[in-house]
């Protein structure tokens, strides 16, 4: 027998079948009633929860952490500095390595019973993607909370059924499953903005994904509050815009623009008003040029760089640098047109090419400065 010995017990288990992707924020109270749901509507299967949380105020990555110590199940990816569902799912789905990746809200709406049934689709390679479907036959939305959030979800819905390329009753869906593999191969083409991750997977694909519905039930929220809103829908318009350009013009542009096009109703609205009360026109004008650039600046921060949202302080910062670069490019824009002008040109080409030349500069400006990633 040797004066040292060394002995080494190296214990080797598989990883999980099954990864269960939660996009949250602020649902610190649902991490722990979630995960129990999970241990009963998955048990005698190998799987996982991965709770991707964009740094909640409410400490959800605190929560997540405290229930990891003592169960190998549960996962956290706390974010910094990044917001949004779709970036949020994509990031947690492409970190896992399981076969089979399923994505739920972590608000304990969507019936978690339903898992089995999703997963089991796609195993048994009856379809691509299983989506969980309030609007088949055993399913129901009765957890939209209002008359208004009914309307928002079946505006959506009848929007979406238009543009896919597969025939789906609940396009709004956010419960479904599908291959590791496949969502990985999808990814790359994902724009990764806004809320409905389970549209742009299809729209995005090379070709059809074979869809399978499964009914689902979908419950009143408990704890937290929803994130469907006015701004969701926008953001929903805005990905199909994008889905039409085939990537070739950003979404982020596109958003941008659109705010931009409020802006200019409202300077014009407000000029006339200045105007009315007597302002002569060069003053009439600046306060609608300014009353522009705010409207523009708090559209922007809540729906184009709603994942890089300021707040307090940094807001108010944001708003004093959006003005200074805005004025800017109304200077370039004058300067410009001026130039074009000069040069012979009709004053439609001159006026154009300046506004271009603005609108390009101000987003430019507003993405590297004003919010920067």
């Amino acid at each position: 027998m040797t004066d040292h010995q060394t002995v080494s017990t190296e214990t080797v288990t598989r990883g999980p079948d099954i990864s269960v992707v939660v996009p949250c924020y602020n649902e610190s109270a649902n991490v722990a009633p979630l995960v129990k749901a999970l241990e009963q509507a998955l048990a005698g299967r190998q799987w996982e929860v991965i709770f991707v949380d964009d740094n909640s105020p409410d400490h959800t990555s605190q929560r997540v952490r405290d229930l990891a110590r003592n169960n190998a199940r549960v996962r956290g990816i706390c974010r910094i500095g990044r917001r949004g569902l779709s970036s949020a799912v994509i990031e947690g789905a492409l970190s896992s390595s399981a076969q089979v990746v399923a994505v739920m809200d972590g608000d304990l709406q969507h019936d978690e019973s339903r898992l089995g049934a999703l997963i089991d689709a796609v195993l048994n390679n009856t379809c691509d993607v299983a989506v969980g479907s309030r609007h088949v036959e055993g399913g129901n939305n009765a957890g939209l909370a209002n008359a208004w959030r009914h309307a928002l979800s079946d505006g959506g819905i009848w929007l979406a059924q238009r543009v896919l390329p597969v025939k789906l009753t609940d396009p709004m869906s956010g419960f479904f499953a599908l291959r590791q593999e496949t969502f990985a191969a999808i990814a790359p083409r994902l724009s990764g903005t806004g809320f409905k991750i389970l549209l742009d997977l299809l729209l995005s694909a090379a070709k059809p994904l074979r869809v399978q519905e499964v009914p689902c039930g979908f419950r009143p929220r408990v704890a937290g509050e929803s994130k469907l809103d006015a701004l969701v829908m926008l953001q929903f318009a805005a990905l199909l815009l994008d889905k039409f350009a085939k990537g070739w013009v950003p979404l982020r542009f596109v958003a941008f623009c659109m705010v931009g096009l409020a802006g200019v109703g409202t300077n014009l609205a407000v000029m006339q008003c200045a105007r009315l009360v007597g302002a002569h026109f060069a003053m009439a004008q600046a306060i609608g040029t300014v009353a522009a650039m705010i409207l523009n600046f708090f559209l922007d921060n809540n729906f184009t760089y709603r994942d890089r949202r300021l707040r307090g302080w940094a807001c108010m910062r944001g708003l004093v640098l959006f003005m200074l670069v805005c004025s800017v490019g109304a200077l370039a824009d004058v300067g410009i047109a001026r130039m074009i002008y000069g040069q012979n040109h009709m004053l439609n080409e001159a006026s154009l090419a300046g506004a271009i030349l603005a609108v390009v500069w101000n987003y430019a400006m507003s993405s590297t400065v004003v919010w920067r990633s």
